[in-house]
């Protein structure tokens, strides 16, 4: 059994409306007088390290960290009425799968995101699910998704106070980067097509497991469970 879950955020759980990206565009166009930011760039499945790596060097802005360190809190600042304004909202079964999880009581739950930690911190508690979370791997540091794995992984053994091995944990997300960072560290890889992947696409990284989304709430908690089995 897979005894940690991590969970993906932005398309796997739920749907900002774009807060995010929007949120970071304002933080760039009012600080750094950066035009049109976003233009080329994809953002899903990556960090919010990467992410900042490539318009920093795509807009030849003075790479520091007091320049990281500015960019990040300006995010950071614009993110909670971006959420507010933006027709956001937690995808379909979300919560009544959290719910179903964390009653089990043989699994702990934690998030494996690419977004800044307050960053994630402020979007879940934005819709009311903060509370079945307490450790994780986060986008601040590791442009790749992959390292971010191991982290959570690390994470998860201090947090717990056990070694853990990647063979007892798996990786929910809707992207192939969570499919490949869940090979990274031996974990099982459940893909969901909620996000901007379609089905087919996500099939072709061989994720262990493939859904269109959570509403059967219990036949996805019996397959993360392993009680399909």
């Amino acid at each position: 059994m897979s005894q940690i879950l991590f969970f993906d955020i932005d398309g796997t759980m739920l749907s900002t409306g774009g807060a995010g990206q929007r949120a970071m565009e304002l933080a760039l166009t009012e600080e750094f007088r950066v035009e049109f930011p976003f233009e080329g760039v994809l953002v899903a499945g990556r960090t919010d390290r990467g992410i900042a790596d490539e318009i920093f060097a795509t807009h030849c802005l003075e790479d520091s960290p007091a320049q990281r360190e500015r960019f990040m809190r300006a995010y950071l600042e614009r993110l909670p009425t971006c959420l507010r304004t933006l027709p956001g909202a937690l995808l379909p079964g979300v919560r009544e799968l959290l719910e179903l999880l964390g009653e089990a009581g043989t699994i702990e739950l934690g998030l494996l995101t690419g977004n800044y930690v307050d960053g994630a911190w402020i979007k879940l508690r934005h819709f009311g699910i903060d509370h079945f979370f307490s450790f994780g791997g986060f986008g601040d540091i590791h442009p790749e998704r992959d390292d971010v794995a191991r982290t959570a992984l690390s994470n998860a053994s201090q947090t717990l106070q056990r070694q853990l091995s990647g063979q007892e944990s798996a990786v929910i997300g809707d992207t192939p980067a969570d499919i490949r960072c869940a090979r990274a560290i031996n974990a099982r890889a459940i893909a969901v097509a909620t996000g901007i992947y379609q089905r087919h696409i996500l099939a072709d990284h061989t994720p262990d497991h493939l859904f269109d989304d959570f509403r059967d709430v219990r036949a996805v908690a019996d397959t993360l469970l392993d009680r399909a089995f």
